[in-house]
């Protein structure tokens, strides 16, 4: 089984790209899971056709953790594709990560976490203890970093590089970055940017996503690319990055930048 995580900056397109890879993936005749591991658990919502899916948080809240069953947390979408998503606590209450750590929890003593690849789609602005726990805990073995050029993006994947180097030292750790995203914002010297970000952190760029409006046309009809329009560009763009992981056999301990060598990396391709 192949367990890979997506990890970058709220905002940045991680769901999109986590949801396009699952349909992908799927399409290939593999069995899919997919966990959406932010707050907002909105990660699997084009796989659902714009269903909002019960989160396992709130599942716990209302009913216990004991009288949950597989088919109260595990939903089928799109291919086949077994979409859960972890939830969050009410706005200003409580741990953002606790939805995760619940989550975990349940799917094992379910024994639910199953499939030939099962993609977690993780916020990444802060690393803490629930955030981490995907890499943390051995459930993902291969991190791919999503960012674009816009220096906090870059800032949240150094800051996840950080993460992974310091679980890295660990006797049981089995996490490692497997690769860099650019999901790209039309920023001009974007992708050479994100490439030499990639290579100075001991990886590599192994996707440029450019941006298209196929892709906020197909989420206003609640769905993936993929889904809804299999022959377009974007579409194919979507299927190289899921053969592309399937292939990787790469994988390193990354080398974090520090603060000033980010900035001065930023500087040197985002000019006026």
């Amino acid at each position: 089984m192949k367990q890979i995580a997506l990890y970058g900056k709220g905002g940045i397109g991680k769901s999109t790209t986590s949801a396009n890879l699952s349909a992908a993936l799927s399409d290939c005749g593999l069995d899919i899971m997919q966990i959406g591991c932010d707050p907002k658990h909105d990660s699997t919502r084009m796989l659902m056709w714009g269903e909002w899916i019960p989160t396992v948080l709130d599942l716990v809240r209302e009913h216990g953790d004991a009288n949950i069953a597989v088919s109260d947390a595990v939903f089928t979408g799109y291919g086949g594709i077994r979409c859960v998503e972890a939830g969050g606590p009410e706005p200003g209450i409580g741990c953002a990560g606790r939805g995760i750590i619940a989550t975990f929890q349940l799917l094992q003593r379910l024994e639910a976490l199953y499939g030939d690849v099962i993609v977690y789609d993780v916020l990444g602005d802060v690393v803490c203890g629930g955030f981490a726990m995907p890499m943390r805990d051995g459930y993902a073995q291969e991190i791919y970093l999503v960012t674009s050029g816009e220096f906090m993006s870059l800032y949240a994947a150094n800051n996840i590089c950080k993460a992974i180097a310091r679980l890295s030292r660990r006797t049981r750790s089995v996490c490692s970055l497997a690769g860099v995203i650019c999901n790209s914002k039309n920023i001009p010297g974007e992708e050479a940017l994100v490439r030499e970000f990639a290579e100075r952190v001991n990886s590599r760029m192994i996707a440029y996503i450019p941006r298209a409006n196929i892709v906020q046309v197909a989420e206003v009809n609640q769905r993936t690319v993929i889904d809804y329009a299999p022959e377009s560009e974007q579409a194919e763009v979507y299927r190289q990055l899921a053969r592309e992981i399937m292939e990787n056999t790469t994988y390193t301990i990354p080398t974090p930048l520090e603060m000033h060598e980010l900035e001065e990396l930023a500087r040197s391709h985002l000019t006026v």
